[in-house]
């Protein structure tokens, strides 16, 4: 029978064997020596099927987890096969799993874990592993496209439409920009000109889940939203905002970095209009005072109502009937 390897690609640690059928807890610790305390010292429980040729990877600790461009999701798990990557938390500390026949050539003779030779990888496997996000640059954002194409992951975390941000903030072909707290992306369905996602890779699912100690963090993605905004060459002629539905349709807490020209096929409806022009829309520093004030976010109620209020133009409140008749308004506000 075959014994499992757990490899770290960027060879910071030793070689870890996982035995059949045996569970493996592994996280910040000397075993991995990963010291980023995002990392949980449990961060995932491991069990090699050395029989079939894969290994069990469960979440344990808070902040992601993920297999390839797939978030495990806390409580959950998936399998990890040979070509795959499993990267421990946000996307860092990466490794593959190796089954070899022979134990002999994975110890030395002082009884030290050497690092069993890597398996080829598919031309496939290494653009992936392989690809970086492009600076956070106005060039790389394509306003009247939809570039932001969403996963078809029947995966647990992300097989309801609601859990679709999970799956697109780890796409390669989505980021804009990322660092180790968050990740940039492009809207699906932009309701603007330029309509970006700043969401972090802490695992938060709303509004209601964030407390003071957060608000280093909504700083930080304030401060992303605005340096997008300061690298973009319409910067001088349109008007941006940041903020945050106070009842949002997606799962995990995003920050909406929108330019105020709404001249977008996307935006469709009354509800898509109010959801960005009235109180509904949550400002970002808005958000952050009270997380300083009070410790928490507090949504008032009937606020579901504020959708259903009459189409009123954002710049000068005139009243329309209908959204055709609003994006022709609109155009008188648009830059010349």
């Amino acid at each position: 029978m075959p014994n499992c390897w757990l490899i770290s690609k960027d060879s910071s640690s030793k070689s870890i064997q996982l035995p059949h059928l045996q569970t493996v807890v592994l996280g910040r610790g000397p075993e991995t020596t990963i010291k980023d305390s995002k990392c949980s010292r449990h961060q995932v429980e491991l069990k090699a099927e050395c029989k079939k040729g894969y290994v069990r990877v469960k979440q344990l600790g808070s902040n992601p987890t993920s297999v390839d461009s797939v978030v495990v999701g806390k409580g959950n798990e998936v399998k990890l096969r040979p070509g795959q990557q499993l990267h421990m938390v946000n996307q860092m500390y990466p490794y593959t799993v190796h089954f070899k026949e022979d134990l002999k050539s994975g110890i030395g003779d002082s009884g030290a874990t050497k690092r069993p030779r890597e398996w080829g990888e598919t031309e496939l496997q290494r653009k992936v592993s392989d690809s970086k996000v492009p600076r956070l640059t106005e060039e790389k954002v394509t306003p009247s496209a939809d570039t932001h194409v969403g996963s078809t992951s029947t995966n647990a975390t992300t097989g309801h439409w609601s859990q679709g941000l999970k799956t697109s903030m780890q796409d390669p072909k989505m980021q804009v920009y990322k660092d180790e707290r968050v990740v940039v992306i492009k809207d699906k369905y932009p309701k603007s000109r330029y309509h970006w996602l700043v969401l972090p890779w802490e695992a938060i699912p709303n509004l209601k889940a964030l407390r003071g100690e957060h608000c280093d963090l909504l700083k930080h993605m304030q401060q992303t939203a605005e340096r997008m905004v300061q690298q973009n060459s319409d910067a001088s002629v349109l008007r941006f905002r940041f903020g945050y539905h106070a009842i949002p349709t997606m799962s995990h807490v995003h920050l909406h970095v929108i330019s105020q020209d709404f001249d977008s096929p996307c935006l469709k409806n009354k509800k898509h209009w109010n959801s960005f022009t009235t109180d509904y829309f949550m400002e970002s520093e808005k958000i952050i005072s009270m997380l300083e004030k009070d410790g928490r976010v507090t949504v008032k109620g009937g606020t579901s109502e504020l959708l259903k209020l009459p189409l009123r133009c954002h710049v000068c409140h005139k009243e329309l009937s209908t959204i055709p008749s609003l994006k022709e308004h609109l155009k008188l506000h648009l830059p010349k």
